[in-house]
């Protein structure tokens, strides 16, 4: 189970940091991620890491997000700065391992 919180409303330029507290050890999982989808358009990949710390971003979000774990809390990070007002969305969280788990949506909000 993925609960995923942090978002909200925040000006362009500002920053949030989401989270995602997994039920179970995150590292029993290959990769942990976020995806976002905006109004009207497809859910994409925002950033993964895998279990072994290598990360991956969507080249709209490199250099402002940062995607981080810590084991000992069971929980994934988004950390986003430099937020744009393109950044709006429902982001979601999600893990895989034999299959792909989501969380639920968080709403994030950036107003120009």
């Amino acid at each position: 189970q993925l609960q995923a919180s942090g978002g909200g409303l925040v000006q362009a330029g500002g920053s949030l940091r989401l989270s995602c507290a997994a039920s179970e050890s995150i590292i029993s999982f290959n990769a942990m991620g976020w995806h976002r989808q905006a109004p009207g358009k497809q859910r994409e990949l925002v950033a993964r890491i895998t279990r072994y710390g290598m990360t991956n971003y969507a080249d709209s979000v490199k250099g402002r997000f940062t995607i981080s774990g810590d084991g000992a809390k069971n929980t994934v990070y988004l950390q986003m700065n430099s937020l744009k007002p393109e950044d709006t969305g429902v982001y979601y969280c999600s893990a895989v391992r034999s299959r792909d788990y989501w969380g639920q949506g968080t709403q994030v909000t950036v107003s120009s």
